[in-house]
């Protein structure tokens, strides 16, 4: 695992310098937007690891805050060692948010996407979509990002139809099916691994 100092110095390698300008163009109004890990598969990404939106610990992080499975919090620990169980290899996917920039409550809490987030949001993901040419499989952990991926392929005809899986997310308030919920992830994670192979 590589230091977020060390990342920070890497968001311009040229597999990710493509995705890291969007970025830079989502950041506007000053929303926190976090950084493409140059240590996933970037642009050559062949699989989506799609999220809800970035997290307290990520937003905390500021400008050493990435969209990464080293970030500090449980829902990345959890996900990582589910994603190396599974054989799917850190080069063959991205991770990302479906709503990149942080949600806040009017009293500054975190919070989760909702539908006007999504909406406003779909342009973002459309651009992410297009700069991922080899992409084959996405998987969605949580319900906001299940729905904002699928009204990406329906609300107006997509580009290219692409296999969508849905999964709970990670995060330790789907504690009280916890086994169910690491299942259906790891099948997910070994289904899109193969997916990436082929």
């Amino acid at each position: 695992m590589t230091s977020a100092a060390d990342r920070r110095a890497r968001v311009d390698e040229p597999h990710v310098a493509p995705l890291n300008a969007l970025v830079r163009s989502w950041r506007h109004g000053g929303r926190f937007v976090p950084w493409v890990d140059p240590d996933g598969g970037g642009t050559a990404a062949r699989v989506l690891v799609l999220m809800e939106a970035p997290g307290p610990a990520t937003v905390a992080a500021g400008e050493l805050g990435f969209s990464s499975e080293d970030n500090p919090d449980p829902t990345a620990r959890v996900f990582k060692a589910l994603r190396e169980e599974s054989g799917l290899a850190r080069a063959d996917y991205l991770r990302w948010n479906v709503v990149p920039w942080a949600l806040r409550d009017t009293d500054g809490r975190h919070r989760p996407p909702r539908v006007e987030d999504l909406a406003e949001a779909q342009p973002a993901l459309r651009d992410l979509a297009r700069a991922l040419p080899e992409l084959r499989v996405v998987v969605t952990l949580g319900a906001p990002a299940l729905t904002g991926m699928m009204r990406l392929l329906t609300v107006e005809e997509p580009p290219r139809l692409l296999p969508v899986l849905g999964v709970p997310h990670p995060s330790l308030r789907n504690g009280h099916r916890r086994a169910e919920t690491r299942q259906r992830i790891l099948v997910a994670l070994r289904t899109a691994a193969a997916a990436a192979r082929a």
